[in-house]
């Protein structure tokens, strides 16, 4: 039993691997020739030189993580088919089931595969693929600007024993530097006390960030009738301050709990982050009292996400059971495709509904690998009873 293990084992793995190759040099040739537009261009004021070839090469290299965590269902999948079918075909899977393969020796054989998989899927989604992302990010940003998000940058909430503060960031330059930072400071009813402004900040060892080249303006007498707005530094106040004061500083210290991760994660899209980053965030918006909906259904799918390789090797197993004509595989093959790609649409849609309507996280991210494997199974199941 160790050699058929073997034996399915090696050709299953070798199948995935050319598969996801495959797929990974057409990622890496379109991804390259994207990344030409912005050789020879540098940001201004860039100590680094300019964009060269090699950077690009590298960039788009630190890109492919990411992409063979987004592959590795479909190329399971297409990898199982095709060695299940190439078994059938050649009637080897015949010989196996004559040598005691019966089915649930099959599907345990095929259990035990997909945990090494969903091993490997999690480690490159939660370790390599966020570490590759980040330091992807900082190479570009070294030559061609800073890392930012949309058009105001990322915004923290954090609550304090007397005040609540909205934190805004512009971006973050290579060397890990906050750039445009703004602190938002309120009372318990809302009403703005302060306005911090600081063109840079630093994450200090005890907890606090070290703001530089710092305008705080302090708020007193709220007027809070049909007044005219107040514009403070592009942001737009609800209500007229009848008193400001203002205070210049080359420094200030402000002691506050939201980290360097934290501020990454905020600047990072949540499918780039780790399960781990994406808990520490989920806690730190629950703790004050903002949305986490569309960063839980990330979460779950994070977690689910790799058990779909073991789904996709179940739904691979009825190809071994069927009759191939001569030259038929390739239309199993494309039937297995579109049943992966249907995979990732359902698995989106999922998503996007379950952000429209609030649904339960935890059951939005299980759902489509729950149908997918009952109709993996249901197949297999057919299969057995018909033969």
């Amino acid at each position: 039993m160790n050699t058929i293990r073997r034996l399915i084992y090696k050709e299953t793995i070798i199948s995935v691997a050319l598969v996801a190759l495959g797929f990974l040099s057409l990622f890496f040739f379109f991804d390259f020739v994207d990344e030409l537009s912005h050789i020879g261009k540098s940001f201004n004021g860039s100590l680094y030189g300019s964009y060269q070839v090699q950077h690009a090469l590298l960039y788009v290299m630190l890109l492919m993580p990411n992409h063979l965590y987004e592959l590795l269902p479909i190329t399971v999948l297409i990898g199982g088919v095709l060695v299940m079918a190439r078994f059938a075909q050649s009637s080897e899977f015949t010989i196996l089931r004559t040598s005691g393969l019966g089915p649930g020796l099959a599907l345990k054989l095929l259990v035990g595969l997909g945990a090494l998989f969903i091993a490997f899927t999690f480690v490159v989604g939660d370790y390599i693929t966020p570490l590759a992302d980040r330091t992807a990010q900082l190479l570009k940003a070294r030559y061609m600007g800073q890392i930012s998000i949309g058009q105001t940058g990322a915004w923290l909430k954090e609550k304090q024993e007397k005040s609540a503060y909205a934190v805004n960031i512009s971006a973050m330059s290579a060397d890990g530097q906050m750039r445009g930072v703004r602190l938002f400071e309120f009372d318990a009813k809302g009403t703005v006390l302060s306005l911090t402004t600081a063109k840079q900040a630093s994450f200090g060892e005890d907890g606090t960030w070290n703001l530089l080249d710092v305008k705080r303006r302090e708020f007193s007498g709220i007027v809070t009738n049909s007044t005219p707005t107040a514009d403070v530094d592009g942001g737009t106040i609800a209500e007229k301050p009848v008193g400001i004061k203002t205070v210049i500083m080359d420094e200030l210290r402000w002691p506050t709990t939201i980290n360097a991760g934290m501020v990454t994660t905020a600047l990072l899209k949540p499918d780039r982050m780790g399960t781990v980053d994406l808990f520490q965030y989920i806690r730190h918006l629950e703790t004050n009292k903002q949305n986490s909906q569309m960063y839980e259904i990330q979460f779950w799918k994070k977690v689910f996400y790799p058990l779909s390789c073991l789904v996709m090797l179940v739904l691979a197993l009825p190809f071994a059971y069927l009759h191939f004509r001569s030259g038929g595989i390739t239309a199993y093959v494309f039937v297995g495709v579109l049943i992966g790609i249907s995979f990732f649409v359902l698995n989106n849609m999922f998503e996007y509904f379950g952000n429209q309507n609030a649904w339960n996280p935890l059951l939005t991210a299980a759902a489509p690998s729950l149908v997918y494997s009952i109709f993996s199974l249901g197949a297999f199941g057919f299969l057995i009873y018909r033969r």
